[in-house]
């Protein structure tokens, strides 16, 4: 937090001095309507709650903050930015603030504050369809809200995020993946239809059949094209609960070969029983902590059980499957005996398969869980230099042998790595987001935290992991990407590029919105 309150510090001292800074705007029109009514803020209080985000790591003042009570809001000053000839500011769409590197923010910009959407009665817009087929869901509603009120009509979406208090269009705008994405896709690939306010502010109802285009660019597309305001999402019948496994590995190859065996579906393209699949990394010199801080998982006797297999197989990384098997009241009966007949498939180190059971929301939301704990003892709020990439199925074991079996072996980490296959016949390859050309890729997560004053350390050590891939020619795309050569992002979208442009001249013009992403406004 230290380096993020020196930036702050900088920044109040230059928003104090400059034309536009915290006292000093004048709005016109709709905005000053909005601003008269308290909605549009520009004093500290407001900017500077908008100038950093979970990442911890940059800051950025904006000049104003927008408190929208609804999406009209919205539009009316995206209109103003549209039509105004000379507008100073770039805008942003922030939900729970929740970027690493600073994509939520806008240096000197406007900030709209989406939770502000919801107001008193957020559960008003949230709104589960009469035949539970669907959920319209405000783009501001977290996922954590949607999953309480879809369940209270016994269904649910298919595919979530690992964190769950995350807003409905930040994920959207990225792509949305977790445990679930093997066998269902992204979060994107099961939105039936958005209502989008584009940069010209005018709210714009898309879907596959509608305004198209639209649709497809958003999803996926950062922000760069509008503001979702509302998603419509897909339902299944909800299970109550989830027989919750996790299996050691101390061979990758084993590990992988696993993971791929319950992700991949049958010659009629039913997947198996399996609802859940990730996969943990345990490096050497982390390895009892990782263990005992992986959600209160693994008691103290089992990390001591799995400790001493790794020694002795002489291992120095250890592997774990996470997987589940949902069930409900008519599936109670048969429950144990079908995840047992799965596990009897599975070449995990014997004596080292561990479960448990847990509510559908208990374990959906098992991160929150940690997020207090950690928050309790200071951990929670400090910087977050993560590193997402999606590797290549060919490339994965050199990413082993490459990162976990060397660049990470000497080194104290906090936090978790996440490894996990997905499949790209279960994305929609016309939306902005972007994966590797095979068929089967990992999402990889390098989920570290700064606990012992070691960013810079992390940082270099995160460049030294892309350079690594880079120079070993393993065809990865960055996930949650953030870039800082306008090379670096032509070469990200590759053949989706000159699409992503045309998109972006059509639906805002100006290139204002989500300036923190820094695609269209870095030097070419």
């Amino acid at each position: 937090m230290a380096i993020v309150y020196v930036l702050l510090v900088a920044l109040i001292t230059a928003a104090s001095h400059a034309p536009h800074g915290a006292h000093g705007q004048t709005w016109h029109g709709d905005l000053a309507a909005l601003a008269a009514a308290g909605k549009l803020r520009s004093d500290p209080n407001a900017t500077l709650a908008a100038s950093t985000d979970f990442g911890n790591i940059t800051a950025a003042l904006p000049a104003a903050v927008l408190f929208p009570s609804s999406p009209a809001d919205v539009a009316a000053l995206l209109r103003a930015a549209h039509t105004t000839v000379a507008w100073p500011y770039t805008i942003s769409f922030r939900g729970r603030g929740h970027s690493v590197m600073g994509q939520a923010l806008a240096p000197g910009g406007v900030v709209v504050d989406m939770p502000s959407l919801g107001g008193p009665s957020s559960a008003a817009r949230i709104n589960v369809s009469a035949d539970g087929q669907y959920v319209d869901a405000g783009g501001e509603q977290m996922w954590i809200d949607v999953l309480r009120a879809t369940l209270e009509r016994g269904v649910a979406p298919r595919s979530w995020t690992d964190y769950l208090h995350l807003t409905v269009g930040g994920t959207l705008s990225n792509a949305g993946i977790s445990g679930q994405t093997y066998r269902h896709g992204p979060q994107i690939s099961n939105v039936l239809e958005l209502d989008v306010i584009t940069g010209y502010g005018e709210m714009v109802t898309c879907s596959k059949s509608l305004s198209a285009d639209l649709f497809d660019a958003v999803l996926g597309g950062l922000g760069q094209f509008g503001v979702i305001v509302r998603a419509r999402i897909a339902l299944e019948p909800a299970p109550t609960r989830a027989r919750w496994a996790r299996l050691v590995y101390t061979d990758f190859a084993a590990f992988s070969a696993d993971q791929e065996r319950l992700a991949a579906p049958g010659p009629d393209g039913a997947f198996g029983p399996m609802s859940y699949l990730e996969g943990a990394v345990y490096v050497n010199h982390s390895l009892a902590a990782g263990l005992r801080n992986s959600g209160g998982f693994f008691t103290d006797a089992d990390v001591a059980r799995i400790v001493a297999v790794a020694a002795a197989r002489n291992a120095t990384t250890v592997y774990v499957i996470e997987a589940t098997l949902n069930y409900d009241d008519a599936t109670a009966a048969s429950v144990e005996q079908e995840l047992s007949s799965v596990l009897a498939t599975l070449r995990h180190e014997e004596g080292l398969a561990f479960v448990r059971d847990a509510s559908y929301l208990e374990f959906l939301d098992r991160v929150h869980g940690e997020e207090v704990a950690l928050d309790k003892i200071g951990l929670w709020r400090v910087p977050h230099p993560w590193l997402n990439v999606l590797v290549p199925r060919s490339r994965i074991a050199d990413f082993d042998s490459g990162v976990f079996k060397g660049i990470l072996q000497d080194t104290d980490i906090a936090g978790p790595l996440v490894v996990y296959p997905l499949n790209k016949s279960k994305w929609d390859d016309g939306m902005s987001a972007v994966t590797p050309a095979e068929e089967v890729f990992y999402a990889v997560s390098l989920l570290f935290s700064s606990v012992a004053d070691d960013l810079k350390r992390l940082e270099a050590q995160n460049q030294k992991i892309l350079r690594f891939c880079d120079l070993a020619g393993i065809g990865y795309k960055e996930y949650l990407a953030h870039y800082t050569a306008h090379g670096d992002w032509v070469r990200h979208f590759g053949g989706k590029w000159n699409r992503f442009v045309e998109m972006k001249d059509k639906y805002d013009p100006k290139r204002l919105l989500s300036p923190g992403q820094d695609i269209f406004n870095l030097v070419l």
